[in-house]
């Protein structure tokens, strides 16, 4: 048994030590610490992957999915992300085809059940790099550190970084990166079942693995990171490589080096060579996929990465990697976003921050230099595979190689976490060595895991729904100015419009170009009437962002509201340009057209918007009424009966429809559709006065007079209602005087 268990005897209890009780423990523990969010909405991200994706939906070919990003849009347009995660894109729409729908209850589960299979597979992953690669003659790998691994997978399971990864449907992508960037590794291993024959492997189980991490990084781009991760496996822990003495000989030019058994190691160089080739062959069909090259980030995405200065960049990438750092190592202030102003730039070295990197690298420094300098070859293997752990998988994140789209993200810590449980696993280990206070150190280590499972249970119910999520971030990141724009959003959607108002001037004041927030804040504005200032805005807005389509569009809306036809219609025109197909916008200038009474040029435009995007309810509507209204009724009928084939339950369709065959003499459909009307929507009080004039014409009077009565119940104030009521009231009492 390793040394490292015999250390953690005290602490980890005999009795969980089988494989398949240890397993379970994991598995269970894992499921219990994120079970609070599996009954809970679409958050944040969830609404562009998955809500708004086309590519989940049955009426998108399955081969779209490898030209489209993660978010459903073409790899080849310059807008996309360039976030290649087809395999993660399709298990999303096998939930959708599964659970009939966007049900966010089955996505959530998902999740957490892969999180459970992860985490009871980094009991096997422990296994290796605590204890070492042996097998039995029958080929069954031992688990040499039983109770280190379990502690390590223990730690693993119920980090709370990993709240954003499982609570949240789109860290899926994660989570199946995760996955298959572990059965890589462990297939990586299982290459070396007969290592007593010595340079012996098996080649297919080391394709097996290269593919494995193909699959990987078809989840998660981080996935073929896994590769580094098994070459400096096999050559550290197989090939047993000893780095200070290879150093040693290199700088004192030793004849003995050209002797040295991993350079000699014919097998060694065989199993390097396939994980270049494949880790190449996967970047260049990656490139090739991408297309038109690297996404486009902005400065408040990532400002760090925009500075001028070299060594200001070098700073605050090192500042950020000291604040993943320490989110691993104290996870209680986490937020769903980093970026604009949650961190503010650090510009020079009188900065107190600039300390934080500082300590980060005396801690790296101090365990690299354990890791080449003991003489404990398992201590020296230990605190390698930990920091390759730690620091291999987290590389495509480091903005080292390239621009990166976020300053802090707890989701690329998924993986890292595995290397820092290690490191902190052994670091148990080594004070329960050194120390006779072994109840002391067990209860420090049951505290850790009890806090580490409150925190996670807390951290899902807050990722439950948007409000809560929202909220909690407030107090992590008060100067980010998203966090306040999606606070204000989620108060504008639940109609809470004055508090919005306030979240939405914060979002600007901290970020005076969030042409977003300008946005939606001038949307606001104009519904309230206040016009002047909504303008305004949403003139700043354009003017910071001259592509920002929908600005335009709100723009056209305000300017039409203060009677400012000319500059309204320029607008909308301004709009179309930066987005060709936005049938809103086309729907309000058909509008502005029909109140210049343009009625050839509104209908063209309602036409289009019907043609962009066929179910545009309001669209359809207003082309039936202006018809109506102009007596073009033969006309009018054909463009309803057009638009209740395309939206056949819609009851405002059938209300126009119906008045317009009321008006061609054709009743009884007409009494039909307003029916049908009623029955979708009863408590409206012109479909029951409407219906009423239709029996009124058609002869039906006690009928129309049991409309009327319905219509005046739900809208006293109806003039028009009233004054038809009133005739026919007259007329009947006509009738009855005849009758007399």
């Amino acid at each position: 048994m390793a040394e490292l268990d015999a250390d953690l005897d005290r602490i980890i209890p005999s009795s969980v030590l089988p494989p398949f009780w240890a397993k379970l423990v994991v598995g269970f523990v894992s499921l219990v610490c994120f079970a609070r969010s599996y009954d809970g909405d679409f958050v944040f991200d969830d609404s562009e992957a998955i809500i708004n994706n086309k590519d989940l939906r049955a009426e998108t070919p399955l081969g779209d999915l490898w030209h489209h990003d993660f978010w459903g849009s073409r790899l080849s347009s310059n807008t996309s992300h360039k976030s290649y995660r087809p395999l993660t894109v399709l298990t999303f729409r096998i939930n959708y085809y599964l659970c009939g729908g966007f049900h966010p209850m089955s996505f959530h589960v998902i999740n957490i059940l892969l999180h459970g299979g992860i985490s009871v597979l980094m009991v096997d992953v422990f296994s290796v790099l605590l204890g070492g690669l042996q097998y039995t003659s029958r080929g069954r790998r031992l688990n040499l550190a039983p109770r280190s691994s379990l502690l390590a997978a223990l730690l693993f399971a119920t980090h709370p970084v990993h709240t954003e990864c499982v609570a949240g449907v789109v860290g899926r992508a994660d989570l199946l990166g995760a996955l298959f960037f572990l059965l890589s590794f462990l297939g990586y291993c299982k290459a070396f079942r007969e290592s007593n024959k010595e340079g012996t492997h098996s080649t297919f189980w080391v394709l097996l693995s290269i593919l494995l991490g193909a699959v990987a990084m078809l989840c998660k781009e981080q996935g073929i990171t896994v590769l580094g991760l098994n070459a400096v496996f096999d050559i550290l822990v197989i090939g047993k490589l000893n780095v200070l003495e290879m150093v040693q000989k290199v700088l004192h030019k030793d004849k003995s080096l050209e002797n040295f058994g991993v350079l000699r190691n014919g097998g060694l160089l065989f199993r390097m060579t396939l994980l270049a080739s494949g880790g190449a062959g996967m970047l260049y069909v990656r490139w090739k996929i991408m297309g038109t090259g690297p996404p486009a980030f902005t400065e408040v995405d990532n400002p760090a990465s925009f500075a001028d200065s070299m060594l200001v960049r070098a700073i605050n990438y090192n500042y950020y990697y000291s604040l993943n750092a320490w989110l691993l190592l104290c996870p209680w202030w986490l937020c769903f976003d980093w970026s604009m102003g949650c961190v503010p730039l650090i510009k020079s070295v009188g900065d107190w921050r600039v300390t934080a990197p500082a300590a980060l690298w005396l801690c790296l420094i101090g365990l690299i230099c354990q890791a080449l300098c003991s003489e404990d070859s398992h201590k020296r293997r230990i605190l390698t595979l930990g920091l390759g752990f730690l620091i291999i998988p987290f590389l495509p994140a480091s903005n080292l190689f390239f621009r990166v789209g976020f300053v802090v993200a707890e989701r690329v810590l998924y993986l890292p976490s595995a290397g820092y449980c290690l490191l902190l696993t052994f670091g148990f280990g080594a004070l329960s060595k050194h120390t006779k206070k072994k109840k002391l150190i067990a209860g420090v280590v049951l505290g850790i895991l009890f806090i580490n499972i409150l925190r996670c249970m807390i951290r899902s119910g807050e990722w439950r729904n948007e409000e809560e999520l929202f909220r909690s971030a407030l107090s992590v990141c008060p100067l980010n100015a998203k966090v306040h724009y999606n606070v204000g959003k989620n108060l504008a959607d639940k109609g809470n419009q004055t508090a919005a108002i306030r979240y939405y001037r914060e979002a600007v004041r901290l970020n005076p170009k969030y042409v977003h927030a300008m946005n939606n804040l001038g949307n606001i504005l104009k519904e309230r009437n206040e016009l002047q200032e909504a303008e305004e805005l949403l003139s700043l807005a354009v003017q910071i962002q001259p592509d920002f389509a929908a600005a335009w569009m709100n723009l056209g809306i305000v300017q039409n509201s203060l009677k400012r036809f000319e500059a309204a219609e320029q607008s909308y025109r301004t709009a179309i340009k930066h987005r060709r197909k936005y049938p809103d916008c086309y729907y309000n200038l058909g509008r502005l057209y029909a109140d210049l009474n343009r009625h050839v040029d509104a209908l063209n435009a309602w036409r289009n918007a019907t043609v962009l995007k066929p179910e545009h309810s309001l669209a359809w509507n207003n082309m039936i009424i202006l018809l109506d209204n102009t007596g073009n009724l033969a006309q009018a009928e054909a463009v309803g009966r057009e638009a209740l084939e395309l939206i056949p339950n819609d009851h405002s369709l059938m209300f126009s429809l119906a008045n317009v065959l009321g008006k061609s003499q054709k009743y009884k459909e007409s009494e039909a559709l307003f029916l049908k009307a009623i029955k979708a929507h009863p408590n409206a009080a012109s479909y029951h006065g409407n219906l009423a004039v239709l029996y009124h014409r058609w002869g039906h009077l006690s009928l129309a007079k049991k409309h009327y009565e319905i219509s005046l119940q739900l809208d006293p104030t109806a003039s028009g209602t009233k004054e038809n009521y009133g005739l026919l009231r007259r007329k009947l009492e006509q009738m009855q005087k005849k009758d007399v």
